[in-house]
């Protein structure tokens, strides 16, 4: 039989107030409390919190605070990944970002979702969908990501968008819902 934990990760219908999830969560916002509270100038200790919060990031990751995310075991990201001030991952799913991704202030990732039944959201379970991020994306401020989507390698996607559906590699896309603007010239 699946733990709670197991069914929430494979993205299906899973108890949040589980005993093990609810101590994750507990765990996760003491660390995320401590990394807020960093400075600047104490890179290393940043960087410490950061290896425990997010154990699956590659090098270079660069952070500014305040940052809030669910569980941080469920992100995975490349190298020499940028979040501005004030970004929230909602990491219930897997959320995987490729390398030399950044992100504006205010980006908002959720995986977590809920039944559209109302007698099924009223029992409290939730699942969620999982959110892939290509290399080399601009994401802008104030975007939220919405559960299940993928965006492309290079895709820019412009501040204040709502993505609700994937969006292909090279083009930028903005709007809300979100919608593919133009193709982005390898040049540009």
């Amino acid at each position: 039989m699946k733990t709670e934990k197991e069914k929430m990760i494979a993205g299906e219908m899973y108890d949040p107030l589980d005993k093990q999830l609810t101590e994750d969560r507990i765990q996760t916002r003491l660390l995320i409390k401590v990394l807020n509270e960093t400075r600047e100038d104490e890179p290393e200790k940043r960087g410490q919190i950061l290896k425990e919060l997010i154990p699956n990031a590659a090098a270079g990751l660069w952070l500014q605070p305040p940052f809030y995310c669910d569980y941080g075991y469920n992100i995975k990201i490349g190298a020499q990944v940028f979040f501005n001030f004030n970004c929230v991952v909602l990491d219930v799913a897997p959320v995987v970002i490729g390398s030399r991704t950044m992100f504006g202030p205010n980006v908002q990732i959720y995986t977590a979702t809920h039944p559209l039944n109302h007698i099924e959201r009223s029992s409290g379970r939730e699942y969620a969908r999982p959110i892939m991020i290509g290399e080399d994306v601009w994401v802008g401020g104030s975007v939220v990501v919405c559960p299940g989507v993928t965006i492309g390698d290079r895709s820019v996607i412009g501040a204040g968008s709502v993505v609700t559906k994937d969006i292909p590699a090279d083009v930028f896309a903005a709007g809300n819902p979100c919608r593919v603007i133009r193709q982005i010239a390898k040049d540009e």
